[in-house]
């Protein structure tokens, strides 16, 4: 399910975008799952097919999703280790870390998040 925050600076194809990204990485959606339509999803949300299909270009240029001509979007099952990615990847990962320590939040609580990616928090 997507959910739009009118009153978020992010623009409505963005937020759609991080959405759908977020369910592919947390395995809501995978490999090889059929994403609605274009028009069907612009239907649900009232928003412009247009918006829908801008967020769709992006998670294919970032090899979240496949575009099948004629039959719709994929979540990709081709995800590639593209170096400078993983490095930026692993470079907000290191600020973010340096961030949540000094704002004091224990080794052991990180450790927790990064293998099992949730926290403390998110269970309450």
């Amino acid at each position: 399910m997507i959910t739009l925050n009118y009153r978020d600076s992010a623009p409505i194809y963005a937020q759609i975008k991080e959405n759908l990204r977020h369910q592919i990485i947390s395995g809501i959606l995978t490999p090889g799952d059929k994403l609605p339509s274009v028009r069907e999803l612009a239907t649900q949300l009232s928003i412009n097919p247009n918006t829908i299909q801008r967020a769709y270009n992006e998670l294919e240029l970032e090899g979240f999703i496949i575009s099948v001509l004629g039959k719709g979007n994929y979540v990709s099952s081709d995800f590639s280790r593209d170096p400078k990615k993983i490095e930026k990847l692993k470079d907000t990962l290191k600020k973010t870390v340096n961030e949540l320590r000094f704002m004091g939040v224990s080794d052991e609580e990180l450790e927790k998040i990064i293998k099992t990616g949730e926290s403390q928090n998110d269970r309450s």
